[in-house]
């Protein structure tokens, strides 16, 4: 399997590249366990979800704490079948497909339960596409259940779901959402927005 994510981060202040280059540095811990590439575009992160969602964490609790307006945009990917399998991904996260959608809920709010928090808020929105064979939207309406009794739940929007609270919970909802909905074997992607210190709430 190959999974991973295309991350950018977006200050919006004068001084973006110190909180750009500062944040990235959050991801040092993770290395060994995951490849990282950085462009002028983007940074790819390849490697398992339990790995990846907590590296995504971190960069972007890195990012708030600086108190700048800062956003996260990422898309992430699992099971693309136009990418080579790659050893590094190897998860067993990953839900039994046989799993009843009821028992898998059940597991992912179990793992939320376990997540800590940073101390930093995010607000985020996101959208789940579940790619291949079978009932899709069966599929993504298990999912939007879970998040609806996840805690970190906030509404419904057009074309996608907002979260809110401490990055810790919220990047482990997302962590499930990646995990527990969709084939394991099949593609399943996210397309992904999180804002820290939005002037719009003050």
């Amino acid at each position: 399997m190959f999974a991973g994510a295309q991350v950018s981060l977006y200050p919006m202040t004068d001084g973006f590249v110190d909180v750009i280059l500062a944040s990235l540095s959050a991801l040092d811990p993770w290395r060994d366990r995951l490849r990282i590439e950085t462009d002028d575009i983007s940074t790819l992160v390849v490697g398992p979800p339990e790995v990846l969602f907590p590296a995504l964490r971190d960069l972007y609790a890195a990012a708030a704490r600086t108190g700048q307006h800062v956003v996260l945009r990422a898309t992430l990917s699992r099971g693309c079948p136009g990418e080579p399998d790659d050893p590094i991904c190897q998860t067993a996260a990953l839900a039994n497909p046989s799993e009843p959608l009821e028992q898998r809920q059940k597991s992912a709010l179990a793992a939320l339960a376990r997540a800590t928090d940073t101390g930093e808020q995010a607000a985020a929105q996101f959208s789940l596409y579940v790619m291949g064979a079978g009932d899709h939207m069966e599929e993504i309406m298990g999912c939007i259940a879970f998040l609806k009794d996840s805690g970190t739940f906030d509404r419904s929007k057009n074309f996608c779901t907002r979260l809110h609270g401490d990055a810790g919970p919220v990047f482990a909802t997302l962590e499930q959402a990646f995990c527990q909905f969709g084939p394991p074997q099949g593609h399943v992607t996210i397309d992904l927005t999180v804002s820290a210190n939005s002037p719009t709430k003050r």
